[in-house]
C-alpha cells in the first residue's frame, strides 16, 4: 500500500467522526436511458452539500493541535466546508469572501460555523478577497487553508474514491468527475490509479473555464484570460500546481466540455424527474453523458455529483437558459408597421403552442415603423421554423438576438 493510499484511508476514517459516507445510488432513469449501470456519488448529500468538507477536516486535523486560528477565502463551498470544520474542532476560523457574494451564501457560511467562525466581507473580485486573506494570515500567524492546491487537501477528496469503491464493492468500468481546481480530480485520479488501475477517469470541464484542458495544451499550469463565472463551483482561471501534477499526463481527449446553457437543461431535468437539486458544477459530470453514450453502454458508471449549494433565486435563470438552448425561446426585434391592426397581423400568425412571454413596444412619433422586442416560449423547436416562414410570407422584418450575447445581456 502506498503512502497515499494509506493517508487517504485515514483520512477516510477521521470523516466518520464527522458524518457518514455519501450515497452511492443507482439511478434508474439514467442506468435506462445510456443503456448503462449509471450510478451517483452524491456529495451533495454531506452536510454542507458539497465535498469540500473533506479536504478542510482532512487538512485542518493535522494541525489542529498546534494551531487554532484557521483562514480561507472562498465564495461559496470551500467556506462552508471550513466554517462547519471549525465548528467541529472547536477552533476560530476567519472566513474572507468578496463583498458581491450573495447573501444566502453568507448566511449558510455562517449559520455552518456558529460563534467559532468570523466572516469578513472584503474586496469585489476574488484576487482582492484572497490578498487580504493572506495578508491577515501573516499578519496574525494564522493557518492558511487552500480550497485545491494543497497535498492534504487532495488527499481528503480522495475519500470519495475511498467510499465509492467500497461502497459498490467493486471498480466501476468508469468515473466521470467535475473539474475546478483539480482537488477533487487529482484526489480521486491519485486513489484509483493505485486501487483500481482498470478503471476509466473523464474529466469534465466548464466551456466557460476550461482550466485543466489550457493545462495539459501548456503542459503546465496556464492563467485564463477570462473565465464565464455561471458555474461558480468549477469556474477556476488557473489549475492548482499541486493538482497538475497529478493530472499532468491524462489524455486530452479525456477531458470534455459542458457548455453553461446545456448545463442548465440538465439542472433542470434532475430536478424535475428526479427531484435532485444540483449547482451548475454539481451537474457536470451527468451533463456530460451524452457525449460518453457509446463508450458505456452495457458498463458501469460512477458521476460524482460534487454539490448542491443552488440558490433558488437563480432558478428563472436556469430555466431561462435551458430554454434557449433546447430552442424552445427565442427572443427577436420585429419592426411592426404603426397602423392600426399591426400587431392583430402578426398575432394571427402565432401558432397554438407559441406563447409570448416578453412583449415590449413604444409608439415612435412620426415613424412609418416601430421596433418591438419580443419573446417567445413554444414546446417544440420545430415550431419556430413555421413561425419564421409565416413571419416570412407576411413580410415583416425581423431579427433573431437569442444568441447575440452583447445584445442579450442587456436587453434580455
Amino acid at each position: 500500500m502506498s503512502q497515499f493510499t494509506e493517508n487517504a484511508r485515514t483520512a477516510t476514517a477521521a470523516m466518520r467522526t464527522l458524518f457518514d459516507p455519501t450515497p452511492l445510488q443507482r439511478n434508474d432513469h439514467l442506468s435506462a436511458r445510456y443503456g448503462a449501470e449509471i450510478w451517483l456519488k452524491r456529495e451533495d448529500l454531506s452536510p454542507v452539500r458539497s465535498y469540500k468538507i473533506r479536504g478542510a477536516l482532512n487538512a485542518m486535523r493535522k494541525v489542529v493541535d498546534h494551531q487554532d486560528v484557521f483562514v480561507c477565502a472562498s465564495a461559496g463551498n470551500h467556506a462552508q466546508g471550513v466554517a462547519f470544520v471549525c465548528r467541529h474542532f472547536g477552533v476560530k476560523g476567519v472566513i474572507f469572501m468578496p463583498v458581491t457574494t450573495p447573501q444566502q451564501k453568507v448566511n449558510k457560511t455562517r449559520i455552518f460555523g456558529g460563534d467559532n467562525i468570523e466572516i469578513r466581507l472584503i474586496g469585489d473580485y476574488f484576487d482582492d478577497t484572497l490578498a487580504s486573506a493572506r495578508a491577515y494570515c501573516d499578519e496574525v500567524g494564522a493557518h492558511f487553508l487552500p480550497p485545491f492546491d494543497d497535498p492534504d487537501v487532495i488527499e481528503g477528496q480522495a475519500s470519495v474514491a475511498v467510499e465509492m469503491l467500497e461502497q459498490l464493492g467493486r471498480a466501476p468500468d468508469m468515473v466521470v468527475l467535475p473539474v475546478g481546481g483539480g482537488g477533487l480530480s487529482s484526489g480521486i485520479k491519485s486513489y484509483l490509479s493505485e486501487q483500481a488501475p482498470e478503471t476509466e477517469i473523464r474529466y469534465v470541464e466548464p466551456e466557460g473555464g476550461p482550466s485543466l484542458t489550457a493545462a495539459i495544451a501548456a503542459g503546465k499550469p496556464v492563467t485564463l484570460n477570462k473565465v464565464d463565472s455561471f458555474v461558480d463551483g468549477a469556474a477556476v482561471a488557473r489549475v492548482g500546481e499541486e493538482n497538475f501534477k497529478v493530472l499532468k499526463d491524462i489524455p486530452a481527449d479525456t477531458i470534455l466540455l459542458a457548455p453553461e446553457d446545456r448545463i442548465c437543461t440538465t439542472m433542470v431535468e434532475m430536478l424535475n424527474v428526479e427531484g435532485i437539486v444540483l449547482e451548475p458544477a454539481g451537474a457536470l459530470s451527468v451533463d456530460a453523458l451524452p457525449a460518453l453514450t457509446d463508450q458505456i453502454k452495457g458498463k458501469t458508471v460512477v458521476c460524482v455529483t460534487s454539490g448542491g449549494n443552488f440558490d433558488f433565486e437563480r432558478l428563472p435563470e436556469v430555466k431561462e437558459r435551458a430554454q434557449r438552448y433546447l430552442g424552445l425561446k427565442k427572443y427577436f426585434i420585429l419592426r411592426l408597421p404603426q397602423r392600426p391592426g399591426a400587431l392583430k397581423d402578426f398575432l394571427s400568425i402565432l401558432g397554438p403552442h407559441d406563447n409570448i412571454a416578453r412583449f415590449e413596444y413604444m409608439k415612435k412619433s412620426a415613424r412609418n415603423f416601430g421596433s418591438v422586442l419580443i419573446g417567445i416560449e413554444t414546446d417544440d423547436a420545430g415550431n419556430f421554423a413555421r413561425l419564421f416562414e409565416e413571419m416570412d410570407k407576411a413580410g415583416f422584418t425581423y431579427s433573431d438576438i437569442t444568441n447575440d450575447e452583447t445584445v442579450a445581456e442587456f436587453i434580455i
